[in-house]
Formats: structure tokens, C-alpha cells, sequence
């Protein structure tokens, strides 16, 4: 049976959370899958060793409806392009109802989607359930990012054992996400000083000032930037870290699912959809605030403990 799966949400953190389920229908049929999704979900990237993916198909689509994709042409568009491929089965994680249009237009007989227009909700537990259903399987939340083992090995040729290696996450998808770069910078100085440590700097093209904040810092000799390399060439240097440290962002969600010890720092994104899928994570929430009452428009960047984030550092590096 040749499978379709479609995943419209954008980044890299929900591409990843949307692993297990991509999976288990994989699993189920006993066939590597198709995928359908936004170039900005980085899967050509992130799934290029994962031997369950067959194809991965772009969905240009944008918020200015100006894709590829969008309007009434590339609504015909999409729908030609899936019925040249002949598709027998899709599962559609969402609740839109072009979607399920497009599906029927391309020809694929057997459809299984979202409750159509349903509100947001929890990602991983309407993935979850919608998987689970469709399945009839227990189903996981943890992901696991395959990854060649040659590349791990040859990346872990380049570390030194007298340090140990955190990966830093100072991106995020909005300023309101993200914890100062004071404060990061502060915290690679103090773990330094008890923990002799290199640090790599996850960050996107947008964060080039505070990049450059953290190489003009003391610390700047223990630090590699990621700015000049694929996301597919950071996974290994991920992999080999002992522990990331950082916002919710998509740094996090890959760091966790290639098995690395992740502590991260919630400030103005949900807790529960976003940092309770995986063991892999321990969370910081602001002061005052608890793992349920930090959400969108919680705003707590400035109510991050340092402390907290010190002490938890060390001791999940320690131990």
C-alpha cells in the first residue's frame, strides 16, 4: 500500500514531535511513507537517514496565501500532482477541509483525518489520539531522530573527553521566547568555571547579533557556531553533546530526539503541548508561575531564575 502523509504545520521543533506517529503508520503498513510538507519543517534535512520516509513531497503554501500551493490554481495544482502518484491511503494531521478536498480530487480511496474544523488543541495529544485511533496501537510521544552511525562516530573523533559539550539554544520563534543573551553568556562563564565545557550555538539566520554578542564575550574561545552549517551537518555534533541547554525552540525538539538530556527554558509558549512528550526533557517555567499556567502570553522572560538554570545545568552534567 502506498502511503501519504500530510503535515502542514511550519518549523522544526512540530516536524519533529510529529515523528512517532509518522512511524507507527510506517510501522503499520510495513512500508516507508511519503510526506507531504513545508519546506520550513526542515524534513529533507532532519530525516535524511530515516529509512522509513519514501519521499518527501513541498508543500508551498504561505501565510501571505501567495505559495505555490495556495488559491484556487494551486489547489488543483497539489491535488494533479498527488494523483500522478497514486497514493491509496493518506492520513491528514489536520482538521482543514482542503485537505480532505485535495485527497478526493487526487484520487486516494481511503482517508483518515482530524475531526474537520476542529480548534487547536494540544499537538502531541491530538496526534496522539488521532494515530492511536486510526491504528488501533499504543503509541509513544518520544521521538527518535535516525541518524547514520558513521557520521556520529566520525563527529565524535572531534571531541575532547576533557570537556564536557552543551549544545546552546538562544534562537526562538519570537523575542518573547527567548532568555537573554546576557544570561546565556553569564551561564557558560559559571558552568565553565566548575565544568570545563565547549559550547555550540544553535541559532538561525535571524540571530547573527546575538551570535556575535557571545563571540565578542569571555567565553568565546569554548564556543562553535552552527551559523555556517546544514541543519542535516549539526546532528551529529548534537548527538555527541551531553546535554542541551536553551529556549523552546527547534534546537530543543531535535536535541531531545537524538537522546540528549535537555533542559529548557519556558517563558511564553505552553509547557504542556510543547515540553511534556519526552523523559529527554526538564523544564524551567517563570517564577510564579507553574508547568500548567505557562502558556501563550505568559511573558516571563525576565522572570527566568538564574539560578534555577545554573544549578540544573551542573547537575545534569554531573550526574
Amino acid at each position: 500500500m502506498k502511503v501519504l502523509v500530510i503535515q502542514p504545520k511550519i518549523g522544526m521543533g512540530d516536524m519533529v514531535i510529529y515523528l512517532p506517529y509518522i512511524h507507527a503508520i510506517s510501522k503499520k503498513y510495513n512500508s516507508p511513507v511519503s510526506l507531504l510538507v513545508k519546506e520550513n519543517s526542515r524534513a529533507r534535512d532532519l530525516l535524511i537517514d530515516d529509512d522509513q520516509i519514501n519521499e518527501i513531497i513541498t508543500l508551498e503554501r504561505t501565510n501571505t496565501n501567495t505559495g505555490y500551493h495556495d488559491g484556487l490554481s494551486g489547489f488543483f495544482d497539489l491535488a494533479k500532482k498527488l494523483k500522478e502518484k497514486k497514493f491509496d491511503k493518506v492520513f491528514i494531521f489536520s482538521s482543514s477541509f482542503r485537505y480532505f478536498l485535495i485527497s478526493k480530487l487526487a484520487g486516494i480511496k481511503k482517508i483518515s483525518q482530524y475531526p474537520l474544523f476542529r480548534k487547536k488543541d494540544n499537538i502531541v495529544t491530538s496526534a496522539k489520539i488521532f494515530t492511536e485511533h486510526e491504528l488501533g496501537l499504543i503509541i509513544s510521544t518520544k521521538p527518535i531522530l535516525q541518524l547514520n552511525k558513521e557520521k556520529i562516530e566520525k563527529s565524535r573523533s572531534k571531541f575532547t573527553k576533557e570537556f564536557k559539550h552543551i549544545c546552546l539554544g538562544i534562537s526562538a520563534s519570537g523575542p518573547t521566547k527567548r532568555w537573554s543573551i546576557k544570561n546565556y553568556i553569564k551561564l557558560c562563564e559559571k558552568i565553565n568555571d566548575i565544568v570545563p565545557s565547549k559550547f555550540y550555538i544553535a541559532a538561525g539566520k535571524n540571530d547573527k547579533e546575538l551570535v556575535s554578542e557571545i563571540f565578542n564575550s569571555n567565553i568565546k574561545d569554548n564556543c562553535t557556531s552552527f551559523k555556517d552549517l546544514k541543519i542535516r551537518e549539526t546532528l551529529p555534533i548534537i548527538k555527541n553533546c551531553d546535554l542541551y541547554i536553551g529556549n523552546d525552540t527547534g534546537w530543543l525538539h531535535i536535541s531531545s530526539a537524538l537522546n540528549i538530556k535537555c533542559l529548557a527554558l519556558f517563558m511564553d509558549s505552553p509547557v504542556q503541548a510543547y515540553g511534556k512528550y519526552s523523559k529527554n526533557i526538564e523544564i524551567i517555567v517563570p517564577e510564579g508561575e507553574t508547568e500548567e499556567t505557562t502558556t501563550h502570553d505568559t511573558l516571563g522572560a525576565e522572570k527566568i531564575s538564574f539560578d534555577k538554570v545554573f544549578d540544573k545545568s551542573i547537575n545534569l552534567l554531573i550526574n
